[in-house]
């Protein structure tokens, strides 16, 4: 499958770059970086605040945890504080960003499908999400209240950050996550040998180890596409379709329907852009039967699909960060707080008909 493919070579590329940043001292010398400029209480929310932004200039929220997971992994571990907290707080803002981008992909999948424009779908997200991260933002400022700085601060070469800069710049440019990983990895090799961190065949023995770290999370990918795709091919995601569309009977029954279609079939299919693409012309039927605004159904597919990803254990964006701070995918699901503070919000925009524009 191409799309399994395609998160293979970005699970090697991501495994390379990683090791040989963290060889040439380039997650130190940012850890210290931010340890200087950004006060104890707002590690976290910074954090989660840089994440949004990145993941929504980027559009892609693989691209911004590939980015952002190595520094926030090693301030967690240079201030003594929970890893799996850290990490939770970039998959969380990768989210945010991966949900209300104009240029993501799910956010074109969702305009296309159901025929409006990503300023209104956009605009319907924004009623939730925005209030939705705001809250989190203040949760986060009083969890981080417990995180303790080092007294002995370590000082930043700002040289060394350059190959995160490229990667985040060039991603915000709009490059393919595959060009950013590789214009990184490319930019390690040059200041590592620079500073005399390694030689030619020493970069090439880092990158090698970065890639073997990432055997396990590949063999998992490739298990999981090949037992989603027999379910999707034996006809098991059809079946759920036609089980749960027989239930709709009002247009509430049918935002909660196309909520739980796109919720099930992302399950299913570990990837929230073919789950929208799935249930996304069955999604416009129903909705037009039953009245309900296209942009609403929009704001619904995209916002449940990225809320239901984001919480996969064995989905590609939690397996990059988890393998990329070496954590379980487990450990991180408590900490998810902007993915479940926004699922409760949506079902009850829903219930409760909220905004009233749009419903």
């Amino acid at each position: 499958k191409p799309g399994i493919m395609l998160m293979l070579w970005v699970f090697v590329l991501a495994g390379a770059f990683a090791a040989s940043a963290k060889d040439i001292g380039c997650i130190d010398s940012t850890v210290a970086l931010m340890l200087r400029i950004v006060p104890e209480r707002f590690i976290l929310p910074g954090i989660f605040l840089t994440t949004c932004f990145v993941s929504m200039a980027i559009g892609t929220s693989v691209g911004c945890i590939v980015a952002l997971v190595p520094i926030a992994a090693g301030l967690a571990t240079a201030t003594g504080s929970s890893l799996p907290l850290f990490v939770g707080v970039v998959v969380g803002g990768a989210f945010f960003g991966d949900n209300l981008s104009f240029i993501s992909d799910t956010t074109i999948v969702a305009t296309n499908t159901q025929g409006c424009k990503q300023s209104d779908k956009f605009l319907v997200n924004s009623y939730t999400t925005i209030p939705v991260a705001i809250i989190v933002m203040v949760v986060y400022m009083f969890v981080g209240q417990g995180v303790n700085s080092p007294t002995n601060i370590p000082s930043a070469n700002i040289i060394k950050i350059i190959p995160y800069l490229i990667v985040i710049i060039s991603a915000i440019c709009g490059l393919n996550v595959l060009i950013v990983l590789t214009l990184g990895i490319l930019s390690t090799g040059v200041v590592g040998m620079a500073f005399n961190a390694f030689d030619f065949f020493g970069w090439c023995q880092s990158m090698g180890d970065g890639i073997t770290a990432m055997g396990d999370l590949i063999v998992v990918a490739l298990l999981a596409g090949g037992l989603l795709k027999t379910l999707s091919d034996n006809g098991a995601l059809d079946y759920l379709i036609r089980l749960i569309t027989n239930k709709i009977s009002n247009r509430r029954s049918c935002e909660l329907t196309i909520a739980s279609l796109v919720s099930i079939v992302n399950v299913c299919t570990a990837n929230n852009t073919v789950a929208i693409l799935t249930v996304g012309s069955i999604s416009k039927d129903i909705g037009d039967k039953f009245g309900v605004d296209n942009r609403k159904s929009a704001s619904i597919l995209d916002t449940f699909s990225c809320c239901i990803q984001s919480i996969l254990p064995y989905g590609a964006q939690i397996l990059m960060a988890t393998g990329l701070a070496a954590v379980s995918p487990m450990d991180i699901i408590s900490h998810l707080y902007y993915p479940f503070v926004l699922f409760a919000v949506s079902v009850g925009s829903i219930l409760f008909r909220y905004p009233k524009k749009y419903s």
